[in-house]
């Protein structure tokens, strides 16, 4: 057993683990993989957005970049052109100094995109980021192929879909966490195929229904019991009051952990251990990811990913990745990098370097090969060089080391990692990393109260300051999504988008693996729900034949 440099926690390494090692020629891990992905996370801000300037053309933009950072940001489409050119900023390698000092210099002075969006294929969709080939969307992260979608976070070729987390092909969803082919349903999550239905959870093809759990093919169903359909109308209807919703939430926590719960998340897998895992094999402790083949410690996969470990946010056509976040399409051999998309392969230490190889600590190349601290070098002058450098950054003990949170662009509370690996201030700061103060002007007071009704709203509420219930912090409602409340009957909200994100991601358990057995038959089971939760826990075959 190894013990962690940053949380001093036991860890093992298994011989696959050394030979995966050895195979990319890296060193085994200092941290433990809970400290070397919230590391990773640390480099990312996928939800929070900005006002500024870019600067190179001036113009007002969008920007993951809080306004005082003092960094170069680039809008995304001059970022993408030959207006700039990456190679000026090049540099030797000084054997003098770490390789994070020296890199941290360099990403000081190298320009940033203001995005990361497939902006040449949006419409309508400039508040967006980790997204592509949306149409009239707005407040929409880690998402594509959608249209008309507000305020939600995963969701895929899905249409009129607003305060939603990982929808696929859903539409007029509210509210829905973890759904799949669903139209018109409400305050409901890990649901398939449902129709017209609010609160349900675990169900699969039923329509109609409300308060339901663990129910396949129903229809005009009321606590898992028939009802006739004047009485269900007369429920959905009553949906529009805040009064109502409130007891209707408490009615649904204390009627849904009665059921019994799969053991993890998943279909169609062989051999996988951890959550949220569909058409994978081999892969253990992974999260939220598909297709994945022989992988470890992987999160948020989005596409193909082979032979892989300790990934954040990758995918779609990779192999052999080791310690990277954010990067992806048709890539392979990458080691500690983030943010390097399109075909690149053999990249070490490197950051927003796209269709490139045989590159080594370099920002912002685009179709580039055998460049270092972005730097042009020959084949062979790269081949002698680089081995140096990983001799000189071993000696540092820095080789094999992901990037330090120190260097990120962002502050630690502006970060993923602040929603899996939630510190304070005070927390934060003793790391020696950076927390982004309130912006005091954005709380302040409410100009309007919301009503507890949406029949006693109207198109005013638009031009009207709100504050969060929660928080105090400021928000907005904007036309499109009042039509969305009007037609679709329910409240206006009365919370900000950040913490209405944070309540739905907190219906979803920790990426946190427990041993236990199920409570059925007794098997055996690794699951991110710890024996302290209510719920009955199944293994796959005892859940399958529990639903009615």
């Amino acid at each position: 057993m190894k013990q962690c440099t940053q949380c001093q926690s036991s860890f093992e390494i298994t011989d696959k683990d050394r030979a995966f090692y050895q195979k990319m020629a890296v060193p085994e891990p200092t941290f433990c993989s809970i400290c070397r992905s919230q590391r990773r996370m640390a480099s990312g801000n996928q939800i929070n957005l900005y006002k500024r300037r870019c600067d190179a053309t001036g113009k007002q933009i969008v920007s993951a970049y809080h306004q005082n950072t003092p960094l170069k940001v680039y809008e995304q489409d001059y970022w993408h052109s030959d207006k700039w050119d990456p190679l000026n900023y090049g540099r030797d390698f000084d054997f003098s100094r770490p390789f994070f000092e020296q890199w941290a210099q360099l990403a000081k002075e190298v320009p940033r995109p203001a995005l990361h969006t497939d902006f040449q294929f949006d419409e309508n969709s400039e508040y967006t980021n980790y997204a592509g080939k949306n149409k009239n969307c707005y407040m929409l992260f880690d998402s594509d192929y959608d249209w008309d979608c507000y305020y939600s976070l995963g969701v895929n070729k899905s249409k009129n879909c607003v305060d939603c987390y990982r929808l696929k092909e859903c539409e007029l969803c509210y509210e829905c966490v973890d759904c799949t082919k669903c139209f018109s349903l409400y305050y409901s999550q890990d649901c398939d195929n449902c129709n017209s239905s609010a609160f349900l959870k675990n169900c699969v093809g039923c329509k109609n229904c409300f308060m339901c759990s663990n129910l396949k093919n129903k229809e005009y169903h009321i606590f898992n019991k028939p009802y006739d359909k004047e009485t269900f109308e007369k429920l959905m209807k009553s949906l529009s009051s805040h009064t109502e919703l409130a007891k209707y939430f408490k009615d649904w926590h204390d009627f849904k952990i009665k059921f019994p719960q799969k053991y993890m998340h998943g279909v169609q897998n062989e051999n996988v251990i951890g959550d949220y895992l569909v058409y994978s094999k081999g892969a253990e402790y992974c999260y939220d990811s598909m297709e994945l083949w022989d992988c470890k410690y992987f999160t948020r996969a989005f596409g193909k990913a082979q032979d892989c470990m300790d990934c954040d946010e990758c995918g779609d056509g990779i192999a052999r990745f080791y310690d990277v976040a954010f990067c992806g399409y048709n890539e392979q051999n990458l080691r500690h990098s983030m943010f390097c998309f399109s075909e690149a392969s053999d990249l070490d230490y490197c950051f927003y370097t796209h269709y490139s190889k045989n590159c080594f600590g370099c920002i912002g190349l685009r179709h580039k090969q055998y460049c270092i601290f972005n730097k042009q070098y020959s084949k062979e002058e790269y081949e002698q060089l680089v081995p140096k450098i990983i001799e000189h950054m071993k000696s540092t003990g820095e080789f094999g080391e992901f990037f330090p949170a120190q260097y990120s662009d962002f502050a630690y509370n502006e970060t993923i990692a602040q929603e899996y690996f939630t510190l304070n201030k005070e927390g934060v700061e003793s790391r020696g990393w950076r927390w982004l103060e309130k912006d005091k002007t954005e709380y302040q007071p409410a100009t309007l109260q919301v009503p507890d009704n949406n029949h006693d709203v109207d198109n005013s509420i638009c031009g009207a300051l709100l504050a969060c219930e929660d928080c105090g912090r400021n928000y907005k409602i904007i036309e499109q999504e009042l039509k969305f409340y009007k037609n679709q009957g329910v409240p206006i909200p009365k919370k900000c988008f950040y913490c209405r994100h944070k309540n739905r991601f907190n219906l979803r358990n920790l990426r946190v693996l427990y041993g236990r057995k199920c409570d059925l038959c007794g098997v055996d089971i690794q699951t991110t729900y710890p024996v302290s939760r209510p719920e009955k826990i199944y293994c796959e075959k005892c859940y399958q034949e529990s639903l009615t």
